[in-house]
């Protein structure tokens, strides 16, 4: 597995552009993930670099949620923000911890969020960076499959000929460009979004890991109809189950979920932007197959599609802005589920168009 760390280390630094002088700020949310951090602090070295690491661990974000002043909660973490501001280069080791099976306040927990969003708004602006999220024996656990396994689907789905990968999907791009709207149907789900005059772009390996996506923004007051997210997924650690969103002129007009319903509510008033569509991703990677419950990885899986809630992408065309960013994954991979493209279903009936496979 050395071997593995030191290849996706000597990828992310080429794909951030580490070299001679570059300053990289790397955070780590759990020692698990040393490994990882090990191998990218000794490339960014070999390349002129100057590594700082800190370890931004998730059992902290639990204890402030459990026992910081709201205050507190709301006020983004000075030294990440420190080090977004120092960066030219910024990777986050994002370890995929077991989540807490204390129930959380969701109140603070949204408020927390809120802040957290600050850090990531400058990381956006200042840096080149990469995110890549790291699985565990626990997570593996979890979802019912082994480490193993969980692993192997990871190295695959991150380390890759990236640049033969772009070149397909822009083919892909190509097509969704000419597109004025994109409609996704099943049997528990119909959501027409509007994308005419937004460019499409490719997730190709730059920017987070596993990677492998196609993405848009779609129009502001272009989004209706209603769209389940069923089965169980996690947010910050904390469970949501069978969440249904129904949207009117691009906003959420009602929200109903069995577990975790108030949060999703308290996401959605994180500010103005927070209940509009800032993204529509369609899954290319075909080496992600195990859905993990986990939005990071599920949204890169060919024959899902998402949407993330809040701040849109500008090279998009995008303009609606929020500190939020919430990518929620919709798995099309059963009979009776479709995705239109226009007139084309680039996923008929749960089986992917040649196009997308």
């Amino acid at each position: 597995m050395n071997l593995q760390w030191d290849a996706l280390a000597a990828q992310i630094a080429t794909g951030t552009g580490v070299g001679e002088g570059s300053k990289v700020s790397i955070f780590l949310t759990d020692p698990q993930g040393t490994p990882a951090v090990d191998a990218f602090v000794r490339e960014v070295y070999r390349r002129g670099g100057l590594p700082q690491v800190l370890l931004t661990d998730e059992r902290f974000d639990r204890a402030a949620v459990a026992h910081a002043s709201m205050e507190t909660l709301a006020a983004p973490a000075a030294l990440e923000v420190a080090s977004m501001e120092w960066a030219d280069v910024h990777v986050s080791f994002r370890v995929m911890a077991a989540p807490d099976p204390v129930p959380v306040d969701e109140e603070r927990l949204a408020l927390q969020r809120k802040s957290k969003g600050h850090v990531s708004e400058l990381r956006w602006q200042n840096t080149r960076w990469a995110i890549v999220r790291v699985p565990t024996p626990e997570w593996a656990t979890l979802i019912g499959c082994s480490y193993d396994e969980l692993m192997t689907q990871f190295f695959a789905g991150c380390i890759d000929d990236w640049h033969a990968q772009r070149e397909r999907w822009e083919g892909v791009v190509d097509v969704l460009d000419q597109t004025d709207e994109v409609r996704i149907l099943t049997p528990d789900t119909d959501l027409r979004l509007r994308v005419g005059g937004r460019k499409w772009i490719v997730f190709a390996g730059e920017a987070n890991l596993p990677d492998g996506e196609v993405a848009t923004a779609p129009l502001d007051d272009g989004v209706n109809g209603h769209i389940t997210f069923a089965g169980t997924f996690w947010f910050a650690g904390a469970e949501i189950c069978n969440l249904r969103l129904t949207f009117t002129d691009g906003r959420v007009t009602d929200i109903v979920a069995t577990q975790g319903e108030g949060l999703a509510r308290r996401l959605l008033a994180t500010d103005a932007g927070a209940n509009r569509v800032g993204e529509l991703g369609i899954g290319t990677n075909a080496a992600l197959q195990i859905l993990t419950g986990d939005l990071f990885i599920d949204e890169k899986i060919l024959g899902t599609v998402h949407i993330a809630l809040g701040r849109a992408y500008p090279q998009c065309g995008g303009t609606n802005e929020s500190a939020l960013h919430w990518d929620i994954v919709k798995d099309l991979r059963a009979p009776g589920c479709y995705l239109y493209v226009g007139e084309l279903a680039l996923i008929n009936d749960g089986i992917v168009h040649p196009l997308l496979a």
